[in-house]
């Protein structure tokens, strides 16, 4: 199994969840509720813990949301980030109420002071983190004069601009997120930051857009900067449920050899003029029925002998289907022969059994 060797980044720390280094990359995602609901805030957060999300952010667009954080933080399973825009002092009252890190766009904070005051508060939290972010809404004046739009290198250099500057206030506990909608550009500017820097790196596409739009938008801009190496923690941005971007996430770790977890990965044969029955069923049913599994696990769903055991030899477990019947096998072993609607139910009942 060919392995990506990854860019070389320090290690940091988000509450106890470790970043950079040699550890795993880290997915986290993004709640859709208001955070001030805490209710339904905890709810999307245990949901997303169970899929593997690692960590999670949390919008802080008021003080309702602000004083909610006190009772997610305490209760949440997976540390919280609290997502600051334009209030400094938001971000020092959240700090408060036991978030594990800080994210911030120093760009929009306003004054420089500004966001010292943030660092020099963090500096006093054990394993507080702070994600820097740059997107070419939040690019300094200067640079867009210098280079006359965000351009890939003017996201690059802001990063590296604010990542001095924390260096100089004697904060290293933070990583840098370089985002834009166009994956081009998200690419380059995140190439031309790791170059220079041992920072870790939070990599993702922002706006990516909605449904199979943003999931292929996110995959090839994702994929591209694994491949390279780059990326120490992600997350999918898609308008819609956080839960999918969390299944994403791990689909691109997964098909990158870059993940152990996260759930089943089905392999399944193109359809063609062999195929006796509908697959596309089978491959439905049994991929919603082990949707909340979290170890990873191979499973090859094959709609004729010619495609069965033999092409998905890798697989953990396997199906290779018939006009009436179905061929069970384990890493390319037949092991059982049974009619097709039974060998469903049990190759889903061997799927859950692997995962104890």
């Amino acid at each position: 199994m060919q392995k990506i060797k990854r860019h070389k980044t320090r290690e940091i720390q988000v509450g106890p969840i470790k970043i950079g280094g040699n550890n795993p990359i880290v997915v986290q995602s993004m709640t859709s509720t208001k955070t001030r609901n805490v209710g339904k805030t905890l709810k999307q957060i245990n949901e997303l813990y169970t899929l593997g999300c690692k960590l999670v952010r949390v919008a802080v667009a008021n003080k309702e949301d602000l004083e909610a954080l006190e009772e997610i933080t305490k209760k949440s399973p997976i540390p919280i980030i609290a997502d600051i825009h334009f209030r400094a002092d938001y971000a020092l009252s959240a700090m408060e109420k036991g978030v594990a890190g800080i994210r911030i766009n120093p760009g929009n904070i306003g004054k420089e002071e500004k966001v010292k005051e943030i660092v020099e508060e963090a500096k006093k939290k054990p394993n507080l983190a702070i994600r820097i972010g740059v997107n070419s809404g939040s690019l300094e004046k200067d640079l867009l004069e210098k280079y006359g739009h965000p351009t890939a290198q003017a996201l690059a250099e802001s990063a590296l601009r604010w990542c001095e500057k924390f260096e100089k206030w004697g904060f290293k506990n933070y990583k840098v997120s370089i985002k834009a909608s166009d994956v081009l550009t998200t690419i380059e500017a995140n190439r031309i930051f790791a170059k220079n820097t041992d920072v870790p790196i939070h990599i993702g596409i922002t706006e990516a857009g909605f449904g199979e739009e943003g999931i292929i938008k996110s995959s090839v801009g994702l994929g591209i900067l694994l491949y390279m190496g780059i990326g120490d923690t992600l997350r999918v941005s898609l308008t819609g449920e956080p839960k999918e971007e969390v299944r994403v996430a791990y689909q691109i770790l997964r098909t990158l050899n870059l993940s152990s977890e996260g759930g089943i990965e089905i392999i399944s044969c193109p359809t063609c003029g062999r195929i006796e029955t509908d697959l596309t069923l089978i491959v439905k049913e049994v991929k919603e029925k082990t949707r909340n599994i979290k170890k990873h696990l191979k499973v090859a769903i094959m709609g004729c002998v010619v495609n069965g055991p033999g092409e998905a030899k890798e697989a953990d477990i396997g199906l290779a289907c018939g006009k009436e019947k179905g061929v069970i096998f384990k890493k390319g072993k037949p092991i059982k022969v049974i009619p097709l609607r039974k060998a469903v139910e049990e190759l889903i009942s061997l799927i859950h059994q692997l995962n104890q």
